[in-house]
């Protein structure tokens, strides 16, 4: 493992993306990474509870990387975003135990979707969020589009992917993405106490508890489809290679509306 750590410690398994100079930026090894740890964590008895954080104070997550896709045709984006719903997003939002997100700094498009995909969210005070997928062109690919409703309703969820603007710890709180915030340096304790809590319980009943509510949410199974292919045909449009190219020319997009 390059890009993530992975340590255990009293049925605590603690899942740190650590790319820091890129603030954690998911690309693809990292997904795979990611993708393996929870795949070996799936049957082993030691772990009960999975704390998933980012290296360092700034980010969580900070978003794709977006060097790896900008120049993707509409094909190549709905398969990227195929392959990261099935291997990542939705194995954690599946996995049958308890994943804890503790929120870091930043947690920017692909960050603040795999926070969503965990099951429980813990943010620092410092803690920014947000979907700026719009301003590059394109939507959410890895589930921002139908879990980010699931938590706090259609409106906001749509005044944030719209604006593209990123929300503080304090107001996700409000909004009920996050489940509680404390500060910085109080977050991985903060996390590992939620865990042990969890753990005084029975771990099979809560893989049971996992698979029953995510059950009541199936409708949305076939927005994840409908989001895949949309994600794709941005891809194919004059807005996406602005976006993107601005992105990586550091200055602001002058989107053609194609």
């Amino acid at each position: 493992m390059e890009c993530i750590t992975l340590t255990k410690n009293e049925g605590i398994a603690l899942l740190t993306i650590n790319r820091p100079n890129q603030l954690n930026a998911l690309n693809k090894q990292t997904l795979g990474e990611i993708s393996a740890a929870f795949e070996g964590m799936r049957d082993d008895v030691e772990t009960k509870v999975v704390i998933l954080t980012g290296s360092g104070e700034k980010a969580f997550v900070a978003g794709a990387d977006i060097k790896e896709f900008a120049h993707f045709s509409g094909a190549e984006g709905a398969e990227l975003a195929k392959e990261g719903h099935m291997t990542v997003f939705n194995l954690i939002e599946e996995f049958p135990k308890p994943v804890i997100a503790a929120v870091n700094g930043f947690a920017l498009g692909g960050g603040l979707e795999l926070a969503m995909s965990a099951h429980v969210r813990i943010a620092s005070d410092n803690a920014r969020m947000g979907l700026p997928e719009t301003s590059l062109g394109v939507i959410p690919g890895y589930g921002g589009t139908q879990r980010l409703p699931q938590l706090i309703g259609k409106g906001r969820a749509l005044e944030m992917i719209f604006s593209a603007k990123m929300i503080d710890a304090a107001t996700a709180l409000e909004f009920g993405l996050v489940n509680r915030v404390v500060p910085q340096a109080e977050l991985l304790g903060a996390a590992e106490e939620m865990a042990r809590s969890f753990m005084k319980n029975s771990i099979v009943a809560m893989g049971f508890a996992i698979e029953a509510v995510n059950a009541g949410l199936l409708e949305g199974s076939v927005g994840y489809d409908v989001e895949v292919q949309a994600f794709g045909d941005c891809f194919e449009t004059a807005d996406f290679k602005e976006g993107t190219t601005a992105f990586m020319e550091k200055r602001k997009p002058n989107f053609p509306g194609a």
